[in-house]
């Protein structure tokens, strides 16, 4: 079992739905590919998308939806030992 962790590639807010009232793009315990859209990082109102980046299961969010985020902060930890 392997983990991968999803990091911001920049500082801002990190939402994990496309849009408020959306559902979540991923939910813990599904299965991604390394194009799967994750969440979102919103930086002066600039969305952008965070893909997972590798294959896998969603094993767990490390931040919280809206939650404010660094560079290089983990969002998202993905088993690949699943894939």
């Amino acid at each position: 079992m392997a983990d991968f962790e999803v990091k911001s590639e920049i500082p801002g807010t990190f939402y994990r739905s496309s849009a408020p009232g959306k559902p979540p793009l991923v939910e813990e315990g599904q299965h991604v590919t390394a194009d799967t859209i994750v969440g979102i990082v919103e930086l002066m109102k600039q969305f952008n998308d965070v893909p997972a980046g590798v294959a896998g299961v969603v094993r767990s969010f490390a931040v919280a939806d809206g939650d404010a985020v660094d560079a290089d902060a983990v969002l998202v930890v993905i088993d690949t030992g699943s894939a």
